[in-house]
Parts: C-alpha cells; structure tokens; sequence
C-alpha cells in the first residue's frame, strides 16, 4: 500500500537493514551499494550506478519495487532529499550556519543545534544499545595481549581517545599511525592472541576496511563501530555496533560514538581488574 512505502531516507534505511536477511541476493547486493555511496544513488545515472554496484540497470527497478516504490526515480529522490543538505559544500554549509545566527538569536543558536544533535545520538545509541554484545564485546578485548586500534579521517579522534584511554588505564596498546608509511609493518605484529578495534563511518575510509582486511586475515578478532549492517567493517568483525550521529547543518559530531569508546574502554579495564584476566 502507498503509505507503507517510505518516503524519508531514515525510514527506507531502517526497512532496508529490517528485511536485510531475507532479500535476494542481487538485490541485497545493491541495498549495500545504496546504503554504502548514498551520493551515488542520489546523483547518479541508472547506468553508472548500476555499473558501480555491479548489477544490472533492471536490477535497479527490482530494487525500487522491493520497497514499494513504482520505479527507481521515485526511490532515487528520497536519497535526493535526504542528501540534498549533506553535499554541499563547507562553505555552504557555514554559510547556513551564519543565516541560522543571524535569524534565531546569534551563535548561541548553533551551539544549540549541535547541542540537539549530540543529546538525539546518544539518547539513540542508548536505546539501541545491545547490552549482551556490549559485555561480549569487552570480555574478547580483556583477553587481548595488545589491543590495537585503527581509524583514519572524521573517525580518527575516537581511535585517539582510546589508545589514551587505555594507556590511562595501563593497558597495552597500539595506536596504527606512522608518519614513516610504517602502518602495515606494524598491524604486521598482531597476532590472534591480540585484538583490534577499528572505526569508521560512510564514506568508508579505504586504508582502513583494507587494514582492517589484514587484521582479519591475521586472525585478529576485531570490534568494530560503524554505521550500518552493510559497512564493509561489518564483514570482517567478531563484533560491531551500529552508531547513527545526528547532523545540524550537515555537521556531524562524534558524541554517541566518543560514549561507546569510553564504555568500551573503561569496561575492559574493570574486566582485567575483576579477573577477566590477569
């Protein structure tokens, strides 16, 4: 029916992640091209897109019609709307910052709005939470030798604050940078005695699903913070937690996620201490 069929870009992303498991497969393989390069899809021709995600243009419509939708464009323009805000450029986007002091009470308007973001994500990565893989998740780093952890771009100041973090707590760990090119020498020495925890959101840093390839290939068992189910992370890890930021003028903060590695961290510490391990 038309009312089922969803028409914002959260809701189709929910339905999408909803009915992941029972999709055939090419299909499923574009609901992962989509959910993965949303611009894509947005701006997109049928052909290029098609060609990307290698299917098929009348997988395309098969997809569309997966969810309701009477064909493709009609699912292209969700993604439209929804990303219409979300690619523009940083310019814009301060300049929707500065329209939006100037009309709503000056600057302290905007750290309102960043201040909204950040209470929405982590009322959402609270509620959504799963607690048994929280304590699964922690159980596997308190048996790691050395926890290393990887993260490039927008998701860097998390993999940041928990080698911090754990070196505080006087665990050993090892933070995957190397101003010499020396990254792959050092994920080199994880072992499966060892673990990783590895962050990224879309669009996927990709030095850091190819590390994070490497680790797997090691036998490292890895947690993983991403975004979404289909978050190439997701293959390789033991573990991972979808977390969803909330944007304000395009911006997106780090507050749900900067929450989960302090939990992440501080639980693995309590763990050793309780004996988990020695």
């Amino acid at each position: 029916m038309e009312e089922r069929v969803p028409r914002e870009f959260d809701t189709l992303r929910a339905t999408i992640l909803e009915r992941r498991e029972v999709l055939p497969r090419r299909i499923a393989q574009i609901a992962a091209y989509a959910l993965d390069n949303p611009d894509d899809i947005a701006f997109g021709t049928a052909a290029s897109i098609a060609a990307a995600a290698g299917v098929q243009p009348s997988t395309l419509v098969r997809f569309a019609q997966q969810f309701g939708f009477d064909g493709f464009t009609s699912l292209q323009s969700v993604f439209r709307e929804r990303l219409r805000e979300r690619n523009s450029s940083y310019d814009e986007r301060l300049a929707a910052l500065r329209e939006k002091a100037e009309g709503e009470g000056g600057h302290r308007a905007i750290l309102e709005g960043f201040v909204t973001a950040a209470v929405t994500s982590l009322e959402d990565v609270s509620r959504a939470l799963d607690e048994k893989r929280l304590e699964k998740a922690i159980a596997l780093l308190a048996q790691a030798g050395t926890i290393h952890v990887l993260a490039r771009r927008r998701s860097y100041p998390v993999a940041s604050y928990i080698a911090y973090a754990l070196g505080k707590l006087r665990i050993r760990n090892q933070l995957i940078e190397s101003a010499a090119g020396l990254s792959a020498e050092m994920i080199g020495f994880a072992t499966a005695q060892d673990a990783a925890i590895v962050v990224s959101f879309s669009p996927y840093a990709p030095t850091t699903v190819e590390e994070a390839r490497a680790l797997s290939e090691q036998g490292v068992p890895i947690v993983a913070i991403t975004d979404s189910a289909f978050s190439p992370l997701a293959q390789f890890a033991s573990i991972w937690f979808e977390v969803a930021e909330a944007d304000f003028a395009g911006f997106r903060s780090l507050s749900a996620t900067m929450a989960l590695a302090m939990a992440l961290s501080v639980g693995v510490a309590e763990k050793r201490r309780s004996g988990g391990r020695p």
